[in-house]
């Protein structure tokens, strides 16, 4: 009896279960429709890739998708045609740190620009008549051009249901706080204002509203995925949920707690709607922690792998159904190039049209790629007159485009400020005003100071000729006062201190072909005065000035102002010491000795020196670095005050040749070449450890008549580096094998 009722069961839950799918195939047209959505929450959404990748292994064809702020970037771009792989490769290869900042890479900065470049830690706009401080959210230069380039393809689609898959997504109107579901338009502005987060991001028109991140009211849109018409939904949520009133312990976290109130509550009506729901635990994971990437993508890839059997059984069960679906073509349409035949520039107002456009080399109808649109907005953005500019290509009629530049335009005049510390300069606080077409038109002005224990005055006038920059004359001037200590040759041990005054005037023309290249000529006056505060028995006393005038040639495609990653910087300088004025006493004894024509020469002599610096990645963390340093002062043998000075880790001050294992002035010299190598390896976000190892050759042409060290130095370094708002701050121990010292070296922040 009871196998009889056991089988009187089976046979009724297999003619319900017949009755319940012949009553779905009666009421559906065809195969139901498969959503996703995709949930904002930062870095934190990274972890959808892993979703997407368990989707398109299990062959399920998904026919709607929508998205909210990371979500919307990464449901935008499966929607366009990219496959999940392809989407992974792109956000492992991204550099966040660059992407998401106001800075652009340093190849794009002109040459004349990049020593200035990301040096100050505060930057203060001259707006209406006073200075502001900074608004504290991003423009995302980079972000807007990175998008270009990806939704580059689909240029010409407007409509985003016309995509391969159809796709919406979230933002907030700032008037009245409302969703906005955008579905037309331009993509890369749509996507731009779903990521909008308040106080972080700057807002974004698009047609006509001014929003801000959807996540704000609708971070997880599965109702829309539904109203699009999907019939069945898999929702990806990344989003942490409000915490819980225990752990709500700063003032941040009670704004963001606020913030989120509304979203939580729609979070209770979105989540039921799912047919398949992945919440993912990620509370060792902020909305920030891109530098994370890949262990949040990881994490996304582990919990795409246990998702993988049911999306299969689903595909399986759709297949057994409907029958099978034929192959998908390749969904991302081809487009290498786009015809340009006409454009248009909104925003210029302190610069023209033309100015804007002769920047970037820009004609008509010759055909653009996204990578070169990309380079030339990068050109624009480099010459430091333009804060953000972004554009949009409308299809025309005759199968060409037309491109509409939107610039924002940087202040002309800039109040910079900045904190410098190391044991040769001491600490000392640097501000910089900078201004553009104060005198002419196409010219840059600045004035420096650094107040502290060294005194440090500055002034540069730089006069482009031509609309594209090509030339340009600058004009300089410049003051010095240190404290510089003395050591014995022996033991190299300090013995003495002395007073540096150097003044210095000139002038030189440069012509830059490239944002990577400058050659040039020019001349100079200098006057250098020694005084010494702590005598030691042998020292100089007086004054000396000289004319030099030099040719130069200098190079640089680093990619980041610190601690680059990849790129080469080489400076050449090749010059001739005109007459010199000395006015030099000996201090032989303490005895004050008049210097005589046969101890001290006036004489004129040639001069050259060189410096290189290379970066080359090894790993994703770690970065080989090489560098030489070197210059002759050839005849030097009776001459003074035009020395190169070795010693320290930092680039400080005239003539100095930097070398692990020696401070500052620790060895002087006519005649050298020092040559570096070493690893950095980045051990956490912002956190390096740096090793180098390093030779000096000494006395390689001439030696002087009153300096006599060994011809031969080694030595080597280990830092400890954080870069935080500051600038770096470096802590190292250095070695020397001929001093037999081991000595430390601290830096905080970019030197004057």
């Amino acid at each position: 009896m009871l196998w009889k009722l056991l089988a009187r069961k089976i046979v009724l839950s297999i003619l319900c279960a017949c009755t319940l799918l012949l009553s779905q195939a009666q009421n559906r047209t065809g195969r139901p429709k498969i959503g996703v959505t995709l949930s904002g929450g930062g870095a934190k959404g990274l972890a959808h890739i892993g979703i997407l990748k368990a989707i398109d292994s299990a062959g399920l064809k998904v026919d709607y998708i929508t998205g909210t702020s990371m979500g919307s970037i990464i449901g935008s771009l499966y929607a366009v045609g990219y496959s999940a792989d392809s989407i992974e490769r792109i956000a492992r290869s991204i550099d966040w740190d660059l992407l998401l900042s106001n800075q652009s890479s340093l190849r794009s900065i002109f040459m004349e620009e990049k020593e200035e470049y990301s040096k100050y830690v505060l930057e203060l706009p001259w707006v209406n008549h006073r200075f502001r401080l900074p608004s504290g959210v991003l423009e995302g230069q980079e972000l807007w051009i990175k998008f270009s380039e990806l939704f580059f393809p689909v240029y010409n689609i407007k409509d985003f249901s016309k995509f391969s898959i159809p796709f919406a997504c979230i933002g907030t109107d700032v008037g009245n706080g409302e969703a906005v579901v955008m579905k037309e338009g331009e993509v890369v502005s749509a996507v731009r204002s779903s990521m909008a987060i308040p106080s972080v991001f700057t807002a974004v028109d698009y047609n006509g509203k001014r929003l801000i991140d959807g996540g704000l009211v609708r971070n997880f849109p599965v109702r829309d995925v539904k109203e699009m018409g999907a019939d069945y939904v898999i929702g990806s949520n990344v989003a942490s949920g409000l915490l819980p009133s225990d752990k709500v312990r700063n003032a941040f976290q009670i704004l963001m707690q606020v913030a989120f109130f509304r979203e939580a509550e729609d979070n209770k009506v979105e989540v039921p709607q799912c047919d398949i729901y992945i919440p993912f635990q990620m509370d060792k994971f902020s909305m920030g922690s891109f530098s994370d990437a890949g262990s949040i993508i990881n994490l996304g890839m582990h919990e795409g792998r246990e998702l993988y059997p049911r999306l299969k059984k689903l595909k399986d069960s759709l297949d057994a159904i409907y029958g099978q679906e034929p192959p998908t073509p390749e969904r991302l349409p081809i487009v290498d190039y786009v015809k340009i035949s006409s454009y248009e520039v909104k925003g210029t107002v302190k610069t023209s049209p033309d100015f804007f456009t002769h920047t970037m080399n820009f004609v008509t109808n010759q055909y653009y790629s996204a990578k070169r649109l990309a380079n030339m907005i990068r050109q624009a953005v480099g010459t430091r007159y333009y804060k953000r500019v972004t554009y949009s290509l409308e299809p025309q009629a005759d199968g060409t485009a037309k491109i509409i530049f939107d610039v924002t335009e940087n202040p002309l005049t800039f109040a910079k400020v900045g904190l410098h510390y190391n044991r040769f300069s001491g600490i000392g606080v640097i501000g910089n005003l900078t201004t553009r077409n104060f005198f002419f038109t196409n010219s840059r002005s600045m004035a420096s100071v650094n107040i502290g224990e060294s005194i440090r005055l500055r002034g540069e006038h730089l006069q482009y000729f031509g609309r594209l920059k090509n030339f340009a004359m600058i004009a300089d001037l410049q003051f010095d006062r240190f404290d510089v200590a003395t050591y014995t040759y022996d033991k190299y041990k300090q013995d003495g201190l002395y007073k540096q005054n150097l003044f210095r005037t000139g002038g030189r023309f440069q012509f830059s072909s490239k944002r990577s290249f400058s050659v040039g000529f020019g001349s100079r006056w200098d006057w250098v005065r020694y005084t010494p505060t702590i005598s030691t028995d042998f020292d100089f006393k007086g004054s000396n000035s000289w004319v030099t005038n030099f040719l130069y040639v200098g190079h640089n495609s680093l990619d980041k102002a610190v601690y680059p990653r990849r790129g080469l910087k080489f400076e050449a300088e090749a010059g001739y010491v005109a007459r010199q004025s000395p006015r030099i006493k000996f201090l032989v004894g303490g005895q004050t000795i008049p210097a005589t024509d046969s101890m001290i020469s006036s004489n004129s002599y040639p001069r050259v020196t060189t410096n290189l610096e290379s970066y080359i990645p090894f790993s994703r963390r770690t970065t080989m670095l090489f560098n030489v340093q070197g210059g002759t002062n050839f005849g030097y043998d009776k001459n003074v005050l035009n020395e190169f000075i070795v010693g320290g880790l930092t680039k400080t001050f005239r003539n100095q040749i930097t070398f692990a294992g020696l401070q500052e002035g620790s060895i002087y010299s006519p005649s050298l070449m020092a040559v570096q190598g070493g690893a950095r390896v980045m051990m956490f976000s912002n956190t390096y450890i740096t090793a180098r190892a390093n030779v000096l050759f000494n006395n390689i042409f001439t030696k002087s008549n009153y300096f006599d060290y060994p011809d031969f130095f080694s030595g080597y370094s280990l830092t400890f580096a954080y870069n935080f708002a500051l600038g770096p701050l470096e802590i190292s121990a250095m070695y020397c094998d001929q001093t037999k010292r081991v000595q430390s070296y601290i830096n905080l922040g970019i030197p004057f």
